[in-house]
């Protein structure tokens, strides 16, 4: 059974600096792209960076030069580090992960249960 737990969420004030973390466990044979989403109360889940296996990333314009994304392959981990962050990026952060496991060998998405983030103005 695949798992991504999430940790690092909570409430910052505008302008300052939150690090999220999703950890995939399991039978995992290998991961290809990983990367994170976000959900405001009534939207939809937008992408907000994405990284592959090689480390190539893209980025939403929207957090572009404030956002970065990283992994550990090692650890099958990535990284959000989030700076300057405003009110408007108040959501719930969810972790993707694009993965092969031992009880599902065909590529799928796998997705973490979900991180709030809320900015104060």
């Amino acid at each position: 059974q695949v798992q991504l737990v999430e940790s690092g969420g909570g409430l910052v004030q505008a302008g300052g600096s939150l690090r999220l973390s999703c950890a995939a466990s399991g039978s995992i044979l290998r991961i290809n792209d990983m990367g994170w989403y976000r959900q405001a109360p009534g939207n939809q889940r937008d992408l907000v960076a994405v990284i592959s296996s090689g480390g190539s990333t893209n980025y939403a314009d929207s957090v572009k030069g404030r956002f970065t994304i990283s992994r550990d392959n090692a650890k099958n981990t990535v990284y959000l580090q989030m700076n300057s962050l405003k009110p408007e990026d108040t959501a719930v952060y969810y972790c993707n992960a694009v993965l092969s496991s031992a009880y599902a060998p065909a590529f799928r998405g796998y997705w973490g249960q979900g991180t709030q983030v809320t900015v104060s103005s």
